[in-house]
């Protein structure tokens, strides 16, 4: 039983080690767009109706300070980059700036 438990969990080790989820992670159901919209709105601080220079200007707040050559990560700064493309490719046409 001992060592059915510690293979179980090298495996985990491993899995975590190889795809950089723990096994557990793919039993979760995968986010729906409006809740990956909603988080990235959390993690930048912008409300919902915010434009374009919102979104940059609440973006370059971010990445200060979770930028890697000032102590951040770079998942971290993955994180950020992603969540303002996110935010603007969902702006409505006329209100990126593109004159739509």
């Amino acid at each position: 039983m001992l060592r059915a438990m510690i293979l179980v969990a090298l495996a985990c080790l491993f899995c975590r080690w190889a795809f950089g989820k723990w096994p557990w992670d793919y039993l979760k159901p995968a986010p729906t767009r409006q809740q990956a919209v909603s988080r990235a709105r959390t993690l930048l601080g912008v409300e919902a109706g915010a434009g374009r220079d919102d979104i940059a200007a609440a973006h370059r707040r971010l990445t200060a300070l979770v930028h890697p050559d000032r102590g951040g990560s770079t998942a971290a700064m993955q994180e950020a980059n992603a969540a303002r493309d996110l935010l603007l490719a969902e702006l409505p046409i006329g209100r990126d700036g593109s004159g739509g």
